[in-house]
């Protein structure tokens, strides 16, 4: 393992960076909190509202939020509040000169910890050529994040993903000491688990969303680890997510109202959920199906939908603001989260979706994986099925729609459930409290 460059004493002491944006004095950040630097994969990207709305939620617990995406993300649709986060975050090129200024300080000041930081990388990613290459691709641009985040008086660094950007933070840690952490969400963890022993033994905590995640990082990391190890859910707003109170459910003559919400893709599960809406409709249930998001999948899943006899039952809504998913919601009878794991490791965790559902008072039909058992009780709050099983989910649905006042039941428990365990600013406050513990230690 390497060992950090410096005390943290010392990061303070650098002149501000030619051309940046004036910052509040580091004295006057500590006595609010610790500053913390969010360290992400791509911002601002649209499906991860959780990263956004913990960012703004955070800040409103009173710490410091400076952003360093790896990538910035390019995309036509921006959840508003994401204009503004994107306008200060600190986006940099793979390679500048800059960059080349940042590597060749650090090689004449501390050359045993970058060579130990860049050899630690190569040795621990051989074996996964998407990790060992999406190191080598980060790595110029973790170095100048190092004393970038050096400058700007960041006192900790938390990663969104246990992948690029965990790794990302070790390396910062090695070469400044300033102390990190992560959240360890779905496929990032799942898909492959390269180097993630080196990345929990650095860090001073690692926040799985689930105790699934929690149990995986213990198999995989080792029990002397468990202390640090910190479940806290991501959350969701309830004052946007929530009930229409004045909305009739769905009368048995009419049609069944169902909405997926996600990226297009096979993790997701659509195409399970096109197949038993066919089912369904042959067995003389009518349906309709909105399918909000947009993502590689789409032109597959409109030929399936074209192809099952859904084209007028089937609504590809394509990319929302939280809003407009919020609104979609409210409009619809259930909710539908058909997960699946993939043949190349992918596998959800809890979604995001399945919270907003269910924070809205819709009951949610959803695969029984992962994280998802831990949020949607079976049979309370919706009903759990086998991920990919395509009669047992038209089963679960078909007893939803013959009964509207299970489907009103189920809706009020799971809002409640997600009032109690996944409430937003509850869940930020957790979070801000592990920061603060980590600045007194």
């Amino acid at each position: 393992m390497g060992t950090p460059a410096r005390a943290g004493s010392r990061r303070h002491t650098r002149a501000p960076r030619a051309g940046a944006a004036r910052r509040p004095d580091p004295a006057a950040a500590r006595s609010r909190g610790p500053r913390i630097g969010y360290l992400v994969s791509r911002f601002p990207k649209l499906s991860e509202t959780f990263v956004l709305y913990e960012i703004l939620a955070v800040e409103r617990q009173g710490l410091d939020v400076e952003i360093y995406p790896l990538q910035r993300e390019r995309a036509r649709t921006l959840h508003p509040e994401a204009v503004a986060l994107a306008g200060r975050a600190q986006f940099t090129p793979l390679v500048s000169w800059a960059i080349l200024r940042s590597h060749l300080r650090y090689l004449r000041r501390r050359p045993r910890a970058y060579g130990r930081a860049l050899f630690d990388l190569v040795r621990c990613n051989l074996g996964s050529a998407r990790y060992l290459g999406g190191a080598l691709a980060f790595f110029p641009k973790a170095v100048h994040l190092a004393e970038r985040m050096a400058e700007d008086g960041v006192e900790h660094v938390h990663a969104h993903f246990a992948s690029h950007p965990a790794a990302m933070a070790m390396v910062i840690h090695r070469l400044e000491g300033i102390p990190y952490s992560f959240t360890a969400h779905g496929s990032d963890l799942h898909r492959d688990r390269h180097m993630l022993r080196e990345k929990v033994a650095e860090a001073r905590f690692v926040v799985p969303i689930s105790e699934y995640n929690r149990r995986v990082i213990l198999e995989a990391c080792g029990p002397e680890h468990a202390a640090k190890l910190a479940v806290i859910h991501c959350g969701i707003d309830p004052e946007i997510f929530r009930p229409d109170a004045a909305r009739e459910p769905t009368a048995d003559h009419e049609p069944l109202r169902l909405a997926c919400v996600g990226t297009l893709h096979a993790v997701k599960g659509q195409g399970v959920l096109l197949e038993a809406c066919a089912r369904l409709v042959a067995r003389g249930i009518e349906v309709r199906c909105e399918l909000v998001g947009d993502g590689p999948d789409r032109a597959l899943l409109e030929r399936r939908a074209s192809r099952l006899g859904l084209r007028d039952r089937v609504s590809f809504r394509g990319a929302c603001t939280r809003e407009q998913v919020a609104a979609c919601l409210r409009a619809v009878d259930v909710a539908v989260v058909p997960s699946v794991p993939t043949r190349d490791g992918r596998r959800e965790g809890i979604p995001v979706a399945l919270m907003e559902a269910a924070a809205s008072g819709r009951p949610v039909v959803a695969s029984r994986l992962s994280g998802i058992p831990e949020a949607i009780a079976d049979g309370n709050e919706g009903i759990l099925v086998a991920p990919g099983d395509v009669e047992a989910l038209v089963e679960a649905l078909a007893a939803l729609a013959a009964d509207p006042e299970r489907r009103r039941r189920m809706g009020a428990a799971a809002r409640a459930r997600m009032l109690r365990d996944f409430d937003l600013a509850t869940n930020a406050r957790a979070l801000a409290a592990r920061f603060r513990a980590e600045e007194a230690r």
